[in-house]
């Protein structure tokens, strides 16, 4: 929600308004440490808390995917399976992790 808020209001407005009536995924204890666990020595560097942040609460939550254009820390093959065996190693099954265009592929 932090991010839709963010920017242009107008654009702003329109994120928000696409996003009535999702449900909200809650930040735990057990996504906060799994976040960490995906941190510095993990998979994703000390600056990508929040999108660790974004993956953990997915795992946590038994999300089957999580879709993102953040293809830095998220959507990326070269780390993805690292991010995978993180949250497996902690008990979670991790999310797809993958751009709403490789979602659609047929």
């Amino acid at each position: 929600m932090q991010e839709a808020q963010a920017g242009d209001p107008e654009a702003a407005a329109r994120r928000l308004a696409g996003l009535h009536g999702i449900p909200l995924l809650t930040l735990s204890e057990e996504a906060t440490g799994l976040a960490q666990a995906l941190v510095a020595p993990g998979p994703l560097p000390t600056n990508a808390v929040v999108d660790a942040l974004h993956i953990a609460i997915a795992a946590v939550n038994g999300m089957h995917y999580l879709l993102t254009w953040n293809c830095t820390h998220i959507a990326n093959a070269a780390i993805r399976s690292d991010i995978e065996d993180v949250c497996r190693a902690h008990g979670y099954e991790p999310p797809v992790l993958c751009t709403p265009e490789e979602l659609m592929e047929t």
